[in-house]
């Protein structure tokens, strides 16, 4: 334990050092300012873990702020529009990223362009849930039941990974169902447990405890493995939907210009708090994973992720005006 806490320690004052050595002591001058994108969850959890030790090094804060909507735009947006210097960060699920500028091509910015990865925080996939009410209890029944039935699915709004994910599954089986999108995954959750919407494709850590208590009924999750957090439930792929597989990751973002030595900085600052193990067996909780990556490395999965996503929102003709 000695000397995990040694190596701990030690990182986060390189990362410190790594900031202070071009500036002097001006980094981070004031609390840095991290935009959330979607409303309270997982991501303000993974801020508050690294707010402690991050304290401990820079002298200052991490203050988060949710600006909920429009598939996390809106967040998007106002970080592009901060000045290049550290202090306003976008913490987001990577579909802003990697699918956005492409789904709404009538945005006034471009955040795949506009804004630079700092780091990959988790990986996470989906959990396909129905009301009760819907009289299946796997993916095979629902496909047939969706077939002879008008149905809807939930999710947190357009472009989102339950929005990507369900849309894959009605093109993988060619059953139709109605698109409901919420101003987030919560109010998404809430109306499918009032019955309001039949099934969804929701974060699997937040729709657990409620498939667990009878709530929801759970069907797959869109890993490419089971989840450890719901090791009962067949992937889509073991599930009869042949090679069908949807993960996403929860990434860190700088606004471009951001000086390198800042994103180093914060790429070192975060990774060193997040491989601790007890952040990641709280992570590992939730089925959220972390892997270490740099920033270059965070760069060039973000363009892999969006190289995929294209090909299949071209191929599904997702678009919003």
């Amino acid at each position: 334990m000695r000397l995990t806490s040694f190596l701990f320690t030690a990182a986060l004052a390189l990362a410190a050092s790594g900031g202070s050595s071009a500036w002097g002591q001006s980094y981070p001058r004031k609390p840095v300012s991290v935009i959330s994108a979607f409303p309270p969850g997982h991501l303000d959890m993974i801020v508050r873990t690294v707010d402690g030790p991050f304290q401990a090094s820079f002298k200052q804060p991490l203050v988060v702020e949710n600006r909920t909507g429009a598939g996390g735009n809106i967040a998007a947006e106002a970080v592009t529009r901060s000045a290049p210097d550290g202090q306003t960060l976008l913490i987001t699920v990577d579909t802003v990223v990697t699918v956005n500028p492409r789904l709404y091509p009538n945005l006034k910015f471009k955040a795949d362009v506009d804004l630079v990865p700092v780091i990959y925080l988790t990986n996470s996939a989906q959990t396909l849930v129905c009301h009760p009410s819907v009289p299946v209890k796997s993916v095979s029944d629902l496909v047939a039941y969706a077939k002879s039935h008008d149905m809807s699915y939930a999710s947190g709004g357009q472009g989102v990974p339950g929005h990507l994910a369900a849309e894959m599954f009605l093109a993988a089986t060619g059953v139709r169902m109605t698109h409901v999108p919420y101003r987030g995954p919560t109010l998404a959750l809430q109306d499918m447990m009032g019955g309001n919407v039949q099934c969804g494709f929701l974060s699997t850590a937040v729709v657990m405890p409620h498939v667990k208590s009878g709530k929801l009924i759970g069907l797959a999750v869109t890993s490419a493995r089971r989840s450890p957090i719901a090791p009962e439930l067949p992937t889509m792929s073991e599930a009869g939907i042949a090679g069908f597989e949807a993960s996403f990751g929860d990434l860190l973002l700088a606004p471009k210009g951001t000086p390198p030595a800042v994103v180093a900085s914060l790429n070192e600052a975060f990774g060193a708090v997040l491989a601790q193990p007890d952040a990641r067996n709280k992570l590992l909780a939730l089925g959220l994973e972390f892997v270490p990556n740099t920033p270059e490395q965070a760069a060039a999965r973000m363009r892999r992720e969006s190289d995929k996503w294209a090909l299949v929102m071209d191929r599904l003709a997702l678009r919003v005006d």
